[in-house]
């Protein structure tokens, strides 16, 4: 068995799932095996992948594509790793990334059983950029359920999968990803883990995050009721004590509607809303600006 187990779901990234597989590979923490899960893409990414020369890494392909949840278990069914650690095929690791956090965990008592770490973000736009640097969404937080009411409230930001690592044992616990989830996959797994488990943070920004654009707003709309619904036990609970649950999310929505150019839902969403942060403000305009001169 290996000490981690790094599964990497690709969908027609040619021309970045190598960065991704180089980061993984290039860790100081070598005893690792790397998943590539390419779900039926059409572009020349199994020629990249096959490209590699290293016993380390294997490739697993989907006949069709199945989405990103469903990825992502294919490469824990084939993984055997300790420990468990996802990384979106546009995402880059630091070298030392896996080596602080399984460091981490292990100076930690049982009930930590993940971690996660910063991250820093390459934005196309300058001006995202800028408001990225000055005025950040809260991170650094541990534990479980403080964690949990900060990710529903959209008050916090993890920086997605590609900053976890997870016990094995943890992750067939939950039984993976929900592959009914098109968006959001990251939130709901978090979700679930730490309802088992206390999450431990590294701070460093061991993750870069590359900008991917605009995402579709039918596929978020339905992949937030549906997230919505699934915790709706928590989201009640939020609600009668006065925290602004659904009035965030729908401020949330709304910038997905602007940047798609769906202004009548979008200012239909905002009525009764709520910015989880104030840079959400600034988000709010650019989306807007990007909606009108897309």
């Amino acid at each position: 068995m290996v000490k981690i187990s790094v599964v990497i779901p690709t969908h027609n990234r040619e021309d970045v799932v190598g960065h991704a597989i180089d980061s993984a590979l290039n860790q100081t923490m070598t005893d690792i095996e790397v998943v590539v899960v390419d779900d039926a893409s059409t572009d020349d990414t199994r020629a990249v992948v096959e490209a590699y020369d290293d016993d380390r890494l294997t490739y697993v392909r989907h006949d069709v594509n199945r989405g990103g949840s469903a990825a992502r278990n294919s490469g824990i069914e084939r993984s055997t790793g300790e420990y468990v650690a996802f990384l979106d095929s546009d995402d880059e690791w630091r070298a030392d990334k896996l080596s602080r956090q399984i460091g981490r965990l292990e100076t930690r008592s049982e009930e930590w059983r993940a971690a996660y770490c910063g991250f820093r973000s390459e934005r196309q736009s300058a001006v995202v950029s800028l408001v990225d640097n000055l005025l950040e969404r809260e991170t650094g937080i541990e534990g479980d359920t403080e964690l949990l009411y900060a990710i529903l409230l959209l008050r916090f930001s993890h920086g997605g999968s590609s900053t976890l690592v997870v016990e094995r044992s943890l992750v067939d616990e939950l039984e993976g990803f929900d592959p009914t989830f098109s968006r959001h996959q990251d939130w709901e797994f978090l979700v679930r883990l730490l309802q088992r488990s206390r999450l431990a943070y590294v701070d460093a920004p061991l993750v870069t995050k590359h900008d991917t654009g605009v995402p579709d707003f039918e596929t978020c709309l339905e992949a937030r009721k549906r997230y919505l619904r699934k915790f709706s036990d928590i989201v009640v609970d939020l609600s009668l004590a006065g925290y602004p649950v659904i009035e965030r999310h729908r401020f949330s929505l709304a910038k997905v509607a602007f940047a798609n150019g769906r202004h009548r839902e979008g200012i239909a969403l905002l009525r009764g809303s709520a910015a989880p942060h104030v840079r959400d403000y600034f988000g709010l305009g650019l989306a807007v600006y990007n909606g009108l001169n897309g």
